[in-house]
């Protein structure tokens, strides 16, 4: 379901797991003004890159570090130039009504459930239909449509206004993208 970034490299006849640091499908600029370039520049540029490499380099825990380029790679792939009227269509319109009905009413639970998170974590929408968070980093192979909730995520471009991010980060969705990651469940 994942096109993940592992790479196995052969080094002296030992075969270590290294992880790569997905290209954006998109310019810094292309997501603005939902997410400023310098928001990309941080979250994209250092942090993301940050997991990638300490994965790498054998620094930290390398769980947490492998969980962390997982979902950066899942979130920053979801994502095209951002329009006032996006809304689903086809196969993730069509999983949605069937969970929720509406498009709003998936709005309304997803801010419900991210709301709720107490501090940092991730919200997403699950392959059964039910809206999950994760506290910290995970590996989740569920994932079809992932928020980040940790406030490198956010705080640059909307201070402390996390509502206003997740009312404006539906604007920059690629449903495409999401309707693949739906395939054949709904």
């Amino acid at each position: 379901m994942y096109n993940f970034i592992r790479h196995i490299s052969l080094n002296e006849g030992k075969t270590p797991l290294t992880l790569e640091q997905t290209p954006l499908p998109y310019s810094r600029t292309a997501l603005a003004p939902v997410k400023s370039k310098a928001t990309l520049d941080y979250h994209y540029g250092e942090l993301y890159k940050g997991y990638v490499d300490r994965y790498n380099k054998g620094e930290g825990d390398p769980d947490f570090n492998e969980a962390g380029a997982f979902l950066h790679d899942i979130y920053f792939r979801q994502f095209q130039h951002p329009t006032n009227n996006n809304q689903p269509d086809h196969i993730a319109l069509n999983f949605i009504n069937k969970h929720y009905k509406s498009f709003g009413n998936l709005q309304e639970q997803f801010e419900k459930t991210a709301m709720k998170i107490q501090g940092s974590g991730w919200v997403y929408l699950a392959r059964d239909g039910s809206i999950k968070t994760i506290k910290n980093h995970e590996v989740r192979m569920d994932i079809i449509l992932l928020v980040d909730w940790w406030e490198h995520a956010w705080a640059l471009d909307y201070q402390a206004d996390k509502k206003d991010y997740l009312h404006n980060i539906w604007r920059i969705m690629n449903w495409n993208m999401i309707g693949s990651r739906v395939g054949r469940v709904s």
